[in-house]
């Protein structure tokens, strides 16, 4: 029980829930993509990702500087089936866009600050 309670509260936030959602669709981000797709700063995803990995619903894998996520083996399949409907067309075009950008040129427009 205290499990589900977990992985539910990791959920209850909008962002959170957004970047599980994309994961159905994109099995493997980094966290730049995600904090591009999302508008939110680079420490704010982190944070997000940290809850949900602490719920058991994401995995993260280390590939030299990059930390890949994607979703946990053990993601409650009543729950992706539940919330796999959930992203909606334009936010699936929108991550497809940010998708086609490279990883790296991504995470350096994120380091310059904007004048």
């Amino acid at each position: 029980m205290n499990q589900t309670l977990t992985q539910l509260k990791a959920l209850s936030d909008g962002n959170r829930l957004k970047m599980v959602l994309a994961l159905f669709h994109h099995p493997d981000l980094c966290a730049c993509q995600i904090t591009e797709w999302l508008g939110v700063t680079g420490a704010t995803v982190s944070r997000h990702l940290q809850q949900l990995q602490h719920a058991g619903l994401v995995h993260a894998e280390k590939d030299g500087r990059w930390i890949h996520f994607s979703l946990s083996p053990d993601f409650p399949s009543e729950l992706r089936a539940w919330l796999e409907p959930g992203l909606d067309k334009s936010e699936k075009k929108r991550l497809a866009t940010i998708l086609k950008q490279n990883p790296s040129d991504l995470c350096r427009k994120q380091r310059t600050p904007n004048p």
